[in-house]
């Protein structure tokens, strides 16, 4: 799976986030997304799988973040 590239993004909720750069766990190798909260700077980890999966939300198919250009 292509990991994000950094950047601004949109949640399927709202926030807007900056990834910031790519992490691996030390314990399974995984690739992981670290990210921040434009809101309060609050700072996330989150799988790459899950940052870029496609949820259902109200209905609909849509991609839990969105990449926002400029």
């Amino acid at each position: 799976m292509q990991a994000p590239a950094v950047g601004r993004y949109r949640h399927f909720k709202g926030g807007y986030y900056q990834v910031l750069t790519l992490a691996l766990h030390t314990e399974t190798g995984e690739q992981l997304v670290i990210y921040q909260s434009e809101q309060d700077g609050a700072v996330y980890a989150r799988p790459v799988a899950m940052f870029m999966e496609w949820i259902e939300h109200q209905g609909d198919v849509v991609s839990r973040f969105t990449p926002v250009a400029g």
